[in-house]
């Protein structure tokens, strides 16, 4: 017996120093207060990163605006938002990032509302099959296209708060992502098919564009003291790992749920016993969503970081992106066209 709990305190205390020193990541170090300022955050505002962004948000003191689809979840999240945080400035707009019409209206709805905006985090995302209301494939219409217009929409109130942020929730998946700008033209959507396989691989391009979109809004916002940044949530094992072998890394990411590394309700449609089969690898490797948020945190906060406007922020720090992350002339492109498609010219 007495080697039986030897073994079973070895094993925690592994477990522990694991998870605070590797798994854990790195964390906000920012003191700032946001008193006096508003902040939107989209999507997934009553589970996951975008509700523990929000009430870190309200914590500060900012007027937090919770935009996403579902009413009846938004003020869930609101309610427990205001009593976690003790501040009532935490309120609910309608946002479906899968309808063109609706970013206009929120857009429109802000504007008139809000007489500033300091903090536009772009946090919302799906995988999975199916179409826009605007008839784009779900993953790039609503991770890239829609948060663009939000963003294009907004950017003269960002302009006239000065200092003012834009962050966008990428993923690691990034890498294994392309643009081709034939088959978005030819079938409104980076993928041609509806397969797990097709939404994988959305998924991925989505996560690209955002990084290849944050890139060419730093440039155009250049001088006008906004910034923008673009980021991976969280850190995990393979953050080490990929610093040592990128190429592995993305091997193992496609084993993993969308977000890479973040314990969500993404596990949520498997079946009971699968799930029982994962909760050991999940327990272990996975954050939670308020240490998958810190770096959202980190972007959104701390000072002296304008400088990076347009990287890519992973565990809180800048990380490093492979080529066709970094191609500028295709950055650009996807802007003009995705401008187009926004019927913007």
């Amino acid at each position: 017996m007495s080697v039986f709990l030897g073994l079973l305190a070895a094993v925690v205390a592994l477990y522990l120093i694991v998870y605070y020193n590797v798994v854990k990541g790195s964390r906000c170090k920012s003191t700032a207060v946001l008193t006096g300022k508003t902040a939107i955050v989209t999507g997934s505002a009553n589970t996951g990163i975008g509700k523990s962004t929000a009430l870190e948000l309200a914590r500060r003191g900012a007027r937090v605006i919770v935009a996403c689809r579902n009413k009846q979840r938004a003020e869930a999240a609101i309610y427990d938002i205001r009593r976690e945080s003790g501040n009532n400035q935490v309120v609910y707009m309608q946002l479906d990032l899968a309808s063109l019409k609706s970013v206009r209206s929120f857009a429109e709805t802000f504007l008139r509302q809000e007489p500033r905006l300091d903090l536009l985090i772009n946090n919302a995302g799906v995988i999975g099959p199916g179409r826009t209301e605007d008839g784009f494939g779900m993953a790039f219409g609503v991770n890239h296209l829609g948060h663009f217009l939000l963003t294009y929409l907004l950017l003269e109130r960002l302009k006239q708060t000065g200092g003012a942020r834009v962050i966008t929730v990428s993923a690691r998946l990034y890498r294994l992502g392309s643009v081709d700008f034939s088959t978005l033209a030819a079938h409104k959507d980076l993928v041609t098919g509806q397969s797990t396989v097709d939404n994988i691989r959305a998924y991925s391009n989505s996560k690209l564009c955002n990084v290849l979109f944050t890139r060419e809004l730093a440039n155009r916002l250049e001088g006008t003291g906004v910034t923008c940044y673009s980021l991976h949530p969280g850190a995990s094992v393979l953050s080490s790992l990929s610093c040592v072998d990128r190429a592995v890394a993305d091997r193992v990411v496609l084993f993993l749920p969308p977000t890479g590394v973040i314990h969500t309700n993404i596990c949520r449609n498997m079946s009971l016993w699968l799930r029982l089969a994962v909760a050991p690898i999940v327990w272990l490797f996975f954050l939670d969503v308020d240490a998958g948020a810190q770096t959202t945190l980190h972007c959104a906060l701390q000072e002296g970081i304008e400088p990076l406007s347009g990287r890519y922020f992973s565990d809180c720090a800048v990380c490093e992106l492979n080529a066709k992350a970094r191609d500028d002339a295709v950055a650009k492109k996807l802007w003009e066209v995705s401008e187009r498609l926004c019927g913007l010219s």
